[in-house]
């Protein structure tokens, strides 16, 4: 993953965030900040995640108090905060993959610097100039 020279330092979670919310922004922020990725664009995922990471852990709550399934008037229904929470947790798997707080995203190539570097076999200008012996292609 390619550091950002502009990326935000440590920032305190917005005072409007749910408990679970803030919670997982103080969880991820540290970790977010250290590799130097997080800038201001990205607040909104940020956010966004730590409120799907929040209703994840609030509906959870909720189904280990009343259940998947209700009965309603002797017939069984679904609870609808397992709907609330599968979307949920969709949502902070989407995020986290593009904060980079996965396995996965983590094991990604990071993105490539629009300049082309000199000393790269692969750099078209570079193989014109090996090749042909000029800048054909710069």
């Amino acid at each position: 993953m390619q550091t950002d020279p502009e990326a935000l330092e440590s920032l305190d979670a917005p005072e409007w965030l749910s408990e679970d919310a803030r919670s997982e922004w103080d969880r991820v922020m540290p970790i977010l900040s250290e590799r130097r990725i997080l800038s201001a664009a990205d607040l909104g995922s940020l956010e966004n995640y730590c409120i799907a990471i929040g209703t994840v852990r609030e509906t959870e709550r909720h189904l280990q108090k009343y259940g998947h399934v209700l009965d309603v008037d002797g017939a069984f229904k679904r609870n609808p905060a397992v709907g609330i929470q599968a979307d949920a947790i969709k949502t902070a798997r989407l995020l986290a993959g593009e904060l980079g707080l996965t396995p996965v995203s983590r094991s990604r190539p990071a993105i490539r610097d629009d300049r082309p570097d000199e000393d790269d076999p692969l750099n078209p200008a570079q193989f014109s100039m090996d090749l042909f012996g000029d800048a054909r292609m710069q």
